[in-house]
């Protein structure tokens, strides 16, 4: 596999590693990404960054806010991270 982004997921107590849709060109926006949303839900139980051959679709700014990839042509800022 070439690897092509990084998602983010999540490892659920009893049903194993999930991921939804995120993509980031890096390993450290996807883990950092990860490790935001681990904190802030209660149910994971540790979080980690995995490659893939899916085309980036968000990427984290040097502010820390996270946008979307050419999903939107406004730029819409999707969340802010600690």
């Amino acid at each position: 596999m070439h690897t092509r982004g990084w998602k983010p997921e999540m490892h659920i107590p009893g049903e194993g590693w999930k991921a939804n849709a995120l993509v980031f060109s890096t390993e450290e926006e996807a883990e950092l990404w990860a490790r935001d949303l681990c904190r802030r839900w209660t149910v994971p139980s540790e979080s980690r960054a995995v490659p893939t051959d899916k085309e980036p679709n968000y990427r984290r700014l040097a502010d820390g806010k996270v946008e979307i990839v050419g999903g939107r042509a406004d730029g819409a800022i999707v969340k802010e991270t600690a």
